[in-house]
């Protein structure tokens, strides 16, 4: 029987154990719960970090700069989602094209015994490079005030984007297929309903806050004006 239960006091032990567990012949899930813990470990270990918090700070001095720009239609939380969300979606979609165009070049590509195609090879990849950012970006710099512990917006998280692959499968296929609208309009469309649902799922599920909304606004309001 294999044990996979991963004791995290030296980090760089832990993610050698890992890669070694990688190699072996082990179930799927127990993989994905392996780099479960170890997310959630580089999370926790990093978030002290004063080169974690200068990141972040950077990340929200240049949002919160243009926000006063559309302060009078977008509260600061909302344009901070749709300014983080923005760059993910353009990360994954530059990753997706570096890895097709140059470092795929196989029609067929094996990794950890499970075969795919090129095309769904690089968005694995752009998914593996744009979901620990889009985490990042969604528990540190958006969704600040959540009381939830880590690994519980993680697996919301995780489960939220699994959803939205289904989903944004299901809708491209009902616009396009069953409406007959262009593909890129369909996908256009798609993309948006997404987003919507995506800023409400993880602003009252993925990090949900005990403070209410007005509370929560004002808050938010207070930060903008000491900035």
């Amino acid at each position: 029987m294999l044990v996979y239960n991963i004791h995290f006091r030296n980090f760089k032990r832990c993610g050698e154990k890992v890669v070694r567990q990688f190699s072996l012949k082990v179930p799927g899930f127990v993989k994905i719960h392996l780099l479960f813990l170890y997310f959630c470990k580089l999370v926790k270990h990093y978030k002290d970090s004063r080169k974690f918090n200068f990141v972040r700070d950077t990340i929200l001095n240049v949002i919160d700069f243009f926000h006063p720009i559309f302060s009078r239609w977008i509260p600061l939380q909302t344009f901070r989602y749709l300014a983080c969300g923005g760059g993910v979606t353009v990360l994954g979609l530059v990753v997706y094209f570096i890895s097709y165009n140059y470092i795929l070049h196989d029609e067929l590509v094996s990794f950890a015994g499970i075969h795919m195609t090129r095309y769904i090879a690089a968005y694995a990849i752009s998914f593996l490079v744009s979901f620990p950012i889009g985490f990042f970006l969604s528990k540190f710099v958006v969704f600040q005030e959540s009381h939830l512990k880590g690994r519980i917006q993680l697996f919301r998280y995780a489960a939220l984007q699994g959803f939205n692959i289904i989903l944004n499968y299901s809708l491209l296929h009902f616009f396009a297929g069953f409406c007959g609208f262009w593909a890129t309009p369909s996908q256009t469309i798609t993309t948006a309903i997404l987003a919507v649902f995506s800023y409400f799922f993880q602003r009252h599920v993925s990090f949900r806050s005990k403070k209410p909304p007005v509370a929560l606004h004002a808050s938010m309001e207070q930060e903008e004006s000491m900035g």
